[in-house]
């Protein structure tokens, strides 16, 4: 079993108005076959750790650990994190034109587990993946995310989750600009590539429509830069009902937050 821990971590962005403190001491611990849903207004800094984990270099660590089987990866450049296990399902994926989604799914698949995988082998379970997520094989072709739909671009992080087996992964907001069909399809990809490989979930989300296809274990209200409630899934349930305002700092506003 694999363990993530994020200890008392404290981050910071620098803005047009100076130093922004964004993560005031957020602690969190993963295990493996864990879905941990995280909920809280916008701008309270969900996001902010799903990047600070995966190491944008935009967010700035000033103090905590974030261990993945006691290794701090706070330490390790992004694709060390990788290849230690973490993976980032980005809320807004990234067009690589000239760069096709075989090769650079490929590349990575090599980068990860150290060698690369047979051409038959490979082949064989790209096509089988893209299958099941419903994605027409001519996708694999195509430039990484060019022109895909917001849906299509979802389906292709999901395929990435599949192919690459990491030991925990990030969903940040992968439910938001999906319509019905597609959420129940990549939700179902997320909970295939679970079941078969037993990794741990952090999702970060706004709304409960995911949750009903995602089962989360546990759900966590973040607002204010850190954890400020933890409960069962009953606990997404009271959030739809009476938003943020009651996990908020004295005299905050969540704006209905759920919206």
């Amino acid at each position: 079993m694999s363990t993530l821990e994020i200890k008392d971590l404290y981050v910071h962005v620098e803005t047009k108005e100076g130093t922004k403190q964004i993560l005031k001491g957020a602690s969190l611990t993963v295990n493996s076959g864990e879905t941990h849903a995280i909920m809280g207004p916008n701008g309270s800094g969900k996001s902010t750790l799903a990047y600070t984990l995966a190491g944008h270099p935009k967010y700035v660590v000033d103090s905590g650990e974030a261990l993945l089987d006691g290794r701090d990866i706070l330490k390790m450049t992004p694709d060390e994190r990788a290849k230690a296990g973490l993976f980032l399902a980005m809320q807004y994926p990234v067009e690589v034109p000239g760069v096709s989604m075989t090769n650079f799914l490929r590349t990575a698949k090599t980068e990860v587990d150290g060698e690369a995988p047979s051409i038959r082998t490979w082949t064989k379970e790209l096509s089988q993946a893209m299958k099941r997520l419903k994605m027409d094989p001519k996708f694999a072709t195509r430039s990484v995310n060019e022109g895909f739909s917001g849906g299509e671009k979802k389906r292709a992080e999901v395929l990435q989750l599949e192919l690459l087996k990491p030991k925990f992964a990030i969903l940040d907001e992968t439910d938001s600009g999906l319509d019905v069909d597609a959420l129940r399809i990549v939700s179902e990809g997320v909970n295939r590539a679970k079941e078969a490989n037993q990794f741990g979930i952090l999702m970060v989300t706004h709304y409960t429509r995911i949750l009903k296809y995602i089962k989360p274990d546990i759900v966590h209200v973040f607002a204010d830069g850190h954890f400020v409630k933890t409960g069962g899934p009953e606990l997404a349930d009271e959030l739809e009902e009476n938003g943020y305002d009651a996990y908020l700092p004295e005299g905050a506003d969540s704006e209905s937050a759920l919206a």
